[in-house]
C-alpha cells in the first residue's frame, strides 16, 4: 500500500477524536502542562507592548468576555486567542518539541483559555485540553519529519490548527464524533508559510495565534453541525499530502500508544530567546567565552550542523551575518552565537533591533561559518558544535550534545520560575501583580476557576 493512500481501517480523525474525548494525561504529562501554562503566560505579558502585539490587539473588532493577558480590554474568544498566541510565540522564547520541531504551548494554551473564559469552564478541563492538544501537535510533527519545512510551511502553523481543535474539543467535553468533524474542518484552516525568513517580518508570530483561532472556529462550526472530511490527515488530498508531499507519512508515529504514552513528557523549555536549533550553538559560544578567549583573538569559527537546519538558520550566509533586525537575528545562528559570546546572555535584550546592528556583534558573526555533518542527528536530537581558530594558531572546540532545557537536561523548577518572573517583569508587572498572577495560575492548574482578572490589571 502506498503510504499516501487512505488507511482502510478507522479514519485517523476518528481515532484522534476518541483520544481527545477520553484521554487522561500521565502525572508527568500533567506536570509539563502546568509548566507550560506558566511559561506561556509569562511570555504573553513580556510581549504585551511590542508593536506586533499592539497591531494584533488593534485588529480585534469585538469586545467580549475573554482576556488578552497584560491588557485591560476584554475580547471575543477568537480575538483573544489570536492576540495571546501571537504574543506567546512572538519572541521565540516558547517551548519546543525536539522531534518536530513545533511549539505547542503558544497554540494550545491561548485556545484553552479562550474556550474556558467564553464558556465558563474550570481549570481541570483547561489542563486536560492543554495536554491533549500539545500531545497531538507533537505527534503530528513526527509523521513526516522535515517535510513540512521543506515544502515552505511552518509546522507550528500547520499542525497547530488541528492541535488547537483537539484542545478546545477537550475543554468543552465534546464527544469523539463531533471532535472528528472539527478536525476535518481544521485541515482547511491550517496555513502558514515561512517567507518571514527573508526579512524578519512578523508573520511567524501570527502563526500560533491564527492556529489557536482556527481551532476555536473549527470546534464551534462542528458543534453547529458543519462537516469536515474524516480522512483529513491520511486522505489523497489530506493534510500531509498538501503540506508535506516530499516524504511518505508514517502514521504509526501518530497512533502508537496514543493516550497511554505521552511524548510531551519530554517537551523542551527554552533557556534562550531565539530559534530552537540555535540553542545548543549558543551554549557552545558561551563555553568559548567562559574559556577566556576574546573576540579579537578569534580568526574564524566553524560549526558542524544538520543539513535540515541550513536553509532556515544559516543561508544565505551573508544575510545571516548581518540580520536586518532583532527578530531576524533569532533565526541566524551566527548572530545568536556572536551576541551570546559578547553579552554572556541570549535573553530578550539581546534581540532588539538596536542590538542586532551592533558593529562588534556583526563583526564576530561574520567570522562564523558552517559545514554539514552527515552524522548529525537532527531532527531526532538538537546538538551544537564549534571549532574556533585563534590568532596564535590554537584550535579550540566545544560541543553541546543536546538542547539544554529538553529531555536530556531539563530546566529545574527554580529556573522555570525565574524565567516566568523575569518575563512578567520585562512586561512591566510589579511584584504584587506577579504574585497575583502566579496565584491565579496556580489555582487554575489545580482545577479551580479560571480567573484572569489580575492579568487585566484588575484587583482580585
Amino acid at each position: 500500500m502506498n503510504p499516501h493512500d487512505p488507511i482502510p481501517s478507522l479514519p485517523l480523525a476518528n481515532a484522534v477524536g476518541g483520544f481527545a474525548a477520553a484521554a487522561v494525561p500521565s502525572p508527568a504529562a500533567a506536570a509539563v502542562c502546568r509548566s507550560l501554562l506558566f511559561d506561556i503566560a509569562g511570555l504573553i505579558v513580556a510581549a504585551r507592548d511590542a508593536d506586533y502585539v499592539r497591531a494584533a490587539l488593534a485588529s480585534a473588532v469585538d469586545d467580549g468576555r475573554c482576556t488578552a493577558l497584560g491588557h485591560a480590554r476584554r475580547l471575543g474568544m477568537y480575538d483573544a486567542a489570536l492576540v495571546n498566541g501571537t504574543a506567546a510565540h512572538g519572541e521565540d522564547f516558547d517551548d519546543t518539541f525536539e522531534g518536530g520541531p513545533v511549539h505547542p504551548g503558544a497554540v494550545v494554551v491561548p485556545a484553552a483559555l479562550a474556550a474556558a473564559e467564553q464558556h465558563g469552564i474550570g481549570g481541570a478541563a483547561v489542563m486536560r485540553g492543554i495536554a491533549v492538544g500539545a500531545e497531538l501537535m507533537c505527534r503530528l510533527s513526527l509523521v513526516a519529519p522535515q517535510a513540512t519545512h521543506k515544502a515552505g510551511f511552518h509546522p507550528t502553523a500547520i499542525f497547530g490548527a488541528p492541535a488547537a481543535t483537539a484542545t478546545v474539543a477537550a475543554v468543552l467535553g465534546l464527544d469523539a464524533e463531533t471532535t472528528a468533524r472539527a478536525l476535518g474542518i481544521a485541515g482547511s484552516l491550517a496555513s502558514g508559510i515561512i517567507e518571514y525568513l527573508a526579512d524578519g517580518s512578523s508573520t511567524k508570530r501570527l502563526h500560533a495565534g491564527a492556529a489557536a483561532q482556527a481551532g476555536l472556529r473549527a470546534v464551534h462550526l462542528a458543534r453547529a453541525g458543519f462537516s469536515g472530511p474524516a480522512t483529513v490527515f491520511e486522505g489523497t488530498h489530506g493534510l500531509f499530502k498538501a503540506f508535506a508531499p516530499s516524504r511518505a507519512p508514517d502514521f504509526a508515529r501518530l497512533t502508537e500508544g496514543l493516550g497511554t504514552r505521552w511524548v510531551i513528557e519530554g517537551l523542551a523549555f527554552k533557556p534562550y530567546a531565539c530559534g530552537t536549533m540555535t540553542q545548543p550553538f549558543v551554549d557552545c559560544a558561551l563555553k568559548l567565552a567562559a574559556s577566556g578567549v576574546s573576540a579579537d583573538e578569534i580568526v574564524s569559527i566553524r560549526c558542524k550542523v544538520g543539513e535540515g537546519t541550513v536553509h532556515r538558520l544559516w543561508e544565505p550566509l551573508v544575510a545571516k551575518h548581518r540580520p536586518p533586525n532583532g527578530y531576524a537575528g533569532k533565526f541566524s545562528t551566527p548572530y545568536c552565537m556572536a551576541v551570546a559570546f559578547i553579552d554572556g546572555a541570549a535573553g530578550l535584550g539581546q534581540f532588539t533591533d538596536a542590538r542586532s546592528q551592533d558593529v562588534a556583534v556583526q563583526a564576530l558573526a561574520a567570522k562564523i561559518a558552517y559545514e554539514i555533518d552527515p552524522a548529525d542527528e537532527y531532527p531526532r536530537n538538537f546538538s551544537g558544535h564549534l571549532e574556533a581558530t585563534l590568532r596564535d594558531g590554537r584550535l579550540i572546540s566545544f560541543r553541546q550534545p543536546h538542547m539544554r532545557g529538553g529531555a536530556h537536561e531539563p530546566l529545574g523548577e527554580a529556573e522555570l520560575a525565574a524565567k516566568f518572573e523575569a518575563n512578567l517583569a520585562f512586561g512591566g508587572m510589579d511584584a504584587a501583580a506577579i504574585a497575583g498572577l502566579r496565584g491565579a495560575l496556580s489555582a487554575l492548574a489545580s482545577g479551580g476557576g479560571v480567573d484572569l482578572a489580575v492579568a487585566r490589571g484588575e484587583a482580585r
